[in-house]
């Protein structure tokens, strides 16, 4: 018979994928703490698909000697479509439980993994959407060790995906500023 937390917890009937995650290099001890500590570009906006992978990676991250599980991750409700409490991630070496909790007060884009002994991993979460160049130009940014920036920031930095920015990083409205009739966009009957 399973528990109230077994009957609880989401399974993801698929293996884990390979995450699309780039870290800063591991800092030496006693040095600053950066903004952020890299950045992960998920597939989907499927917490279940995604996590897994995800976690399984950053659980290999930092000192060889430490692994300690990741046992909690904090995600932002607006970024991801379902809202699991907890995820069963299968490992190569065992099966853990690891809770998950959704808050609307984080910064669009953080991603936050706690591991067992409290160490933390701060991430970008590049929306899935995202073309392939600035997806890439953001994780190098975020994996930076010099980086300062913060997730809404660097979420700043990528063009939305209808509409054209210019060079200042601000939107181009005129597709939607159609002359009542005749069908012209206003800006072509001014250069007339």
């Amino acid at each position: 018979m399973w528990t109230t937390t077994e009957r609880r917890t989401t399974i993801s009937l698929s293996p884990p994928s390979t995450p699309r995650l780039r870290l800063r290099p591991v800092a030496p001890p006693g040095s600053a703490r950066t903004v952020l500590d890299g950045a992960w570009w998920p597939r989907s906006t499927d917490p279940v698909a995604e996590l897994p992978g995800l976690i399984l990676a950053l659980q290999d991250h930092g000192p060889i000697d430490d692994h300690r599980p990741i046992t909690h991750v904090l995600l932002r409700v607006d970024d991801w479509d379902d809202r699991p409490r907890r995820l069963r991630i299968d490992g190569p070496d065992d099966a853990r439980v690891v809770r998950l909790s959704w808050f609307d007060s984080l910064p669009p884009g953080l991603l936050t993994a706690i591991h067992a002994d409290g160490r933390r991993v701060d991430l970008l979460t590049v929306p899935a959407s995202t073309p392939r160049a600035e997806a890439e130009a953001a994780m190098e940014l975020a994996s930076h060790p010099a980086n300062h920036l913060h997730t809404p920031d660097l979420l700043a930095t990528l063009t939305p995906p209808s509409g054209r920015t210019d060079r200042a990083g601000i939107r181009d409205e005129s597709e939607s500023a159609w002359e009542s009739e005749g069908g012209r966009l206003r800006e072509d009957l001014a250069a007339r």
